[in-house]
């Protein structure tokens, strides 16, 4: 009998480490230069994408005129920038020309209802994540011809700054939500 049951005792041993295999946490992949821009890059996108679609259409030409503000973007001005810069920036890293014609750093004129605006900032989030996707340790180094007639940048300068580009001019649409007493989407 205390044979049988140590044979009973061994199999069932044996046949649960499948099972503690299949259970066992995935271990986590260490992170890339890809991976960690990415994820900065998704964190600004989580933010902004939210707050142009917070404003209402019909203050999408809000700009605020009291104190020293002459002359600045509109809130729709401000999220075309956003977006145009993004794809500037993105397609010095892919090494080709921007996939639509921009209009310059304020975006095409031709965009002026707030779906178009977003749909615009969208397109160009997923265009820069594109690009992103080929910065890697192998080339994030290498030189690249700059879109603002700089000379030559890097790719990891280029992706870098997508991500604090975009939160630099975050800061002053969260400003303009503000100023219209709405509460941006990341501080509800």
């Amino acid at each position: 009998m205390t044979t049988t049951v140590l044979k009973t005792f061994a199999l069932a041993i044996l046949l649960s480490f499948p099972a503690l295999a299949q259970s066992a946490p995935a271990k986590k992949e260490a992170p890339t230069v890809t991976s960690v821009l990415n994820s900065n890059f998704s964190g600004l996108e989580g933010e902004l994408v939210p707050a142009a679609e917070a404003m209402p259409e019909d203050k999408y030409n809000f700009a605020p005129t009291a104190g020293e503000f002459k002359g600045v973007r509109t809130f729709a001005l401000q999220v075309k920038h956003i977006a145009s810069v993004n794809y500037m920036m993105a397609s010095a890293i892919l090494g080709e020309k921007p996939p639509l014609e921009l209009g310059g750093e304020n975006g095409p004129d031709s965009m002026k209802t707030k779906a178009q605006v977003v749909q615009y900032l969208k397109d160009s989030i997923a265009y820069a994540h594109k690009a992103i996707a080929t910065v890697n340790k192998e080339n994030q180094l290498g030189a690249i011809k700059s879109p603002f007639g700089e000379g030559e940048t890097t790719r990891l300068s280029m992706a870098m700054g997508l991500t604090w580009h975009g939160f630099d001019h975050y800061g002053q649409i969260v400003e303009y939500l503000r100023m219209n007493s709405i509460i941006p989407p990341a501080s509800r």
